[in-house]
């Protein structure tokens, strides 16, 4: 993966704008990157988490099933992230995302993930104040 195309998108994402060029050159070792269609569902309520996502082109929709009915919580585009809440938390995902447009999306397997947050306590750290932030809000939202 060319570095050069990534690392602007790693420098826009809060989670990882205040890294150090060793870290996104760590973080970027471990991306792939997918293209999803447009109306295709990423991962539902209740499937385990083993990647999280971080969107190069497109639309996502986040969501819920609550009484029987879908309710739209965001969506997300370019620079933004998602599905890491499960891969910190090891608990079932807690929302449906479907594209809402063709995909570009850089992935990080759990695998790696977990091999980053171990090895590198700078990341580690940020994300657990990203997955913090992350619990209050979805409290707030009652997810």
């Amino acid at each position: 993966m060319d570095k050069y195309s990534i690392l602007p998108i790693l420098q826009k994402i809060p989670l990882f704008a205040e890294l150090s060029e060793e870290d996104h050159d760590e973080i970027i070792d471990h991306l792939v990157l997918e293209y999803v269609p447009a109306n295709t569902i990423i991962f539902s309520q209740g499937d385990s988490g083993n990647k999280m996502y971080i969107i190069k082109n497109g639309l996502v929709k986040v969501c819920i099933i609550e009484n029987m009915q879908e309710k739209e919580l965001a969506i997300l585009g370019e620079n933004e992230f998602f599905g890491e809440m499960a891969l910190i938390s090891d608990e079932p995902r807690n929302a449906i995302i479907k594209t809402l447009e063709e995909l570009e999306v850089f992935t990080l397997s759990k695998e790696d993930f977990i091999i980053l947050t171990s090895t590198n306590q700078h990341v580690a750290t940020l994300i657990n104040d990203e997955f913090i932030r992350r619990v209050k809000n979805n409290q707030k939202l009652n997810i």
